[in-house]
Parts: structure tokens; sequence; C-alpha cells
């Protein structure tokens, strides 16, 4: 059975969902590009470069995952504590397994595992609650930011849980080593990022998640199983979260009650950034991506440069949303007068 979405949405994406709408937030790239460079050169250099793309890959892969919940209307505000609890968890599994049978790959991998279900259970869990408890999602996610925040501060004591270091030396590589020069976190959030423009633009899956945004009435007069793909949203979601996860654990080898503070902010703010509508119906992966590089260019430039004190970032960001979110509004009251117009 067809599905109709608004006409923004059906129209063919082009060079990895760069469309028209997308080339603002691509002009503001390069623009922070030439800014960066003319406040400091080193900002060009291929170290902070390469650092920048790293540290892009966890913020960029959890909100390819928000870009499916926010397009389908719905909001995930415990990403960031979701986060600091799988890291928690999968710490304190590795460091059993190496006192059980000592580190190995086979440790790491052990980890790995745990994350992976912790992330889909998670997710589901946010879905579930969402659609047949029917509890705002807003409400839900709101909740177990909380849960999950307070989970990884009992764990850790109040401090902080540190992997073994027999385990994190075999398990450094993942975040340090690099595939043609390219460091494996920013291959996976490439890989992420291909496979969810994919799902997005080129399966029924995605045509639902823009359906239900736009109208979840219509969406369920058309035979689309609404509950199903909100829940399925929610855990890609987690999933997403779980792997943004496992690349960054080797990065500090500890997690504590302050890993991923304000990342459901950065998250959501790549998505609103690359042109996905806050009120769902309208998801754009590219633009998502190039969101996630604003806003870690944004965080580079900062400590760079002395414009403004780092501590301000989130402040930065905070600004950003709320503008990018005024901008699409006067987008639609345009489109609106157009059409009217017509």
């Amino acid at each position: 059975m067809s599905v109709s979405v608004p006409e923004t949405t059906s129209r063919p994406a082009r060079a990895f969902g760069i469309d028209l709408k997308t080339a603002g937030p691509l002009l503001a790239l390069v623009l922070l590009v030439i800014l960066g460079y003319s406040l400091n050169p080193a900002f060009l250099n291929e170290g902070n470069i390469t650092n920048l793309l790293t540290r892009s890959a966890f913020i960029g892969i959890i909100a390819v995952g928000g870009t499916f919940v926010i397009t389908a209307g719905g909001i995930d505000l415990s990403v960031g504590s979701m986060a600091a609890f799988i890291a928690g968890m999968m710490i304190i599994v590795m460091n059993w397994a190496v006192g059980s049978m000592g580190a190995s790959v086979w440790t790491v991998l052990l980890g790995v595992g745990c994350s992976v279900i912790l992330g889909i259970g998670a997710g589901f869990i946010n879905g579930f609650l969402t659609t047949k408890a029917k509890i705002e999602a807003f409400i839900v996610t709101l909740g177990t930011m909380g849960i999950y925040r307070s989970l990884i501060t009992y764990f850790a004591d109040g401090g902080t849980l540190s992997l073994n270091n027999a385990a994190r030396e075999i398990y450094r590589p993942v975040y340090y080593d690099s595939f043609l020069r390219i460091p494996y976190p920013v291959w996976v959030f490439i890989i992420v990022a291909i496979i969810g423009w994919v799902v997005m633009n080129r399966t029924a899956f995605g045509r639902y998640c823009m359906a239900i945004g736009s109208n979840e009435q219509v969406a369920r007069y058309s035979a689309i199983k609404v509950d199903r793909v909100r829940t399925v949203t929610y855990i890609l979601q987690g999933l997403c979260v779980s792997l943004a996860t496992i690349i960054y654990v080797p990065r500090l080898g500890s997690a504590s009650s302050a890993t991923g503070v304000l990342w459901e902010l950065e998250a959501i703010a790549a998505v609103i950034i690359g042109g996905t509508m806050l009120k769902g119906g309208y998801g754009r992966i590219g633009g998502t991506v190039i969101g996630a590089l604003i806003l870690t260019a944004i965080g580079n430039i900062l400590n760079l440069t002395d414009i403004i004190s780092n501590y301000l970032n989130g402040a930065v960001q905070g600004v950003i949303i709320v503008a990018a979110v005024y901008l699409q509004r006067g987008s639609l009251r345009a489109g609106r007068r157009a059409k009217k117009a017509e």
C-alpha cells in the first residue's frame, strides 16, 4: 500500500541526502572552516582535523539514531545518561571477565556484546513505554535519563569506574588506531551514516517514519503499524548509543556520572541543525552528519581561540537549537503563504 508523505519528503534525495534545504547547514560548515582557519591556522592541521572528526563521531552516530526518532514524531532525552550507564556496565563486565579468565580479545567482545544488548534493551523500554503505555516520549525519556544517571552513580559509588589496564591495552586500538589514516571511530560514523541514509530514503521503514511524523492518524488509516515503527526507532536509537559507547570507552577507559553529560543536547542539536523537522515528518541523515560536524567545529574553534570561554559551549549549542527551530517555523510559514498564493 502506498503511503502519503509531505511533498518535501517525497522528493528524491541527492548526493548523500544533500538537497537545497541542506545547503544552508553545508554553507554554515564551510563558513565555520574558513572562520576557524582565519582565527587560528592550526585549525586545518591534519592532527586537529583528525581529532575533530573523531570527536564528532560519537555525537554523529547517536544523532543518526535520533533522526529516526524525531522524524517519527518522538524525542529521546536519555541518550547521554544511557551512554554513561552502558559504558559503566561494559567496564564492570570486562573487569569481571579479566578476573575470571584473564585479559583477551574475548574479554573486549564480551563487553561489546553487553553494550549492544543494553542499548537495544534500553531503546525497547523507551519505545514500549511511549507506544504501549501511552506516556509522552518527553516524560518517558526524561525519567529514564534520571534512572540511568543514578544507576551509574550508584555502581561507581559516586566516583569513577576504571577499566582494567590489561583489558584497556587490548581495547585501546579501537579508538586510537586508524585505517587509511582515518581513525576507526570515523569509519564507524561513515558506515552508520550511509546505512541510516539508505534506510531513511530507500526503504519503506523510512517512509513510514515520515508518514507517522507528518500525521499519525493518516498513517494508521494507511495500515502502517505505528506503534511498531515508533518502537523500532527507539531501538535504533539505543543501538546507535551502544555503538557510540563501544568506540568511546577505550578513549579514557573509565565511566562516571559525568560521562555523556549534554550528549542529548548535542545529538538533538545536530539533528535539528541538519534540517530534520522537530515536530516530525521530515528527516535528513546527510543534514544530521553536517550538523554533528558543525557542533564539533564550534567546540574546536572555542578551544583554539579566546573568543569566548569554552565553558559556554553548551550555551552556544542551546542558542543554535533555538535559532534552528525558529528558522524552521519561519520556513513553514513561508511555505504555507506560498501555497495560499497559488
